[in-house]
């Protein structure tokens, strides 16, 4: 059997403040109504929550206004990530939801691991655009950059150097024997 009640606060899956839901009774005996989270259904009630309706209104507006300041602060981060990769061009690790958010909280923003919305982990070299979950309304996308690190050089690579030095020593010794 369904009863029905007014919400007295926002309750993420039932609903907001003010709003009328029907829920099993038995909820609503051994939790809504006990823990002060609906009344029962009245005009009564629906007179007494006005108020507190309209002020949830203006706490959830303020609250988006700055979910929006963060989605935009997140739209501007970029995050670059210097692995180590096969010559496949494939992560020897991988860049997980935890690291990005790592990185994320590491430019100034705490954003909760749960919240990137990352499909699997990145696992290969490239330019990812990662969804970040911000509100129940609003989401943002941070840039990720995969690179490979760059291996040091080895000594075939070292001689090229040395033969730019010789032939600059070389124009230099030229330019006095012309003058």
């Amino acid at each position: 059997m369904k009863i029905k009640l007014i919400l007295r606060v926002d309750h993420p899956v039932l609903g907001n403040t003010g709003d009328v839901i029907e829920v099993a009774s038995g909820f609503a005996r051994n939790n809504l109504i006990p823990m002060n989270l609906a009344y029962t259904f009245s005009e009564d009630a629906m007179r007494r929550i006005e108020k507190k309706k309209l002020e949830a209104e203006s706490v959830r507006a303020d609250m988006l206004k700055d979910m929006e300041a963060l989605a935009k602060r997140l739209g501007a981060v970029e995050l670059n990530f210097i692995e180590n990769v096969s010559a496949a061009g494939h992560l020897y690790g991988a860049v997980t939801a935890k690291r990005i958010s790592e990185e994320i909280a590491a430019a100034g923003i705490e954003i909760p691991e749960a919240h990137v919305r990352l499909a699997e982990p990145i696992r290969v070299v490239g330019e990812f655009e990662v969804p970040i979950h911000v509100h129940s309304e609003l989401n943002a996308s941070v840039k990720v950059w995969v690179v490979a690190k760059e291996e040091p050089k080895s000594e075939g690579e070292g001689e090229e150097g040395e033969e730019s030095v010789d032939e600059s020593a070389d124009e230099g010794a030229e330019a006095p024997a012309e003058a």
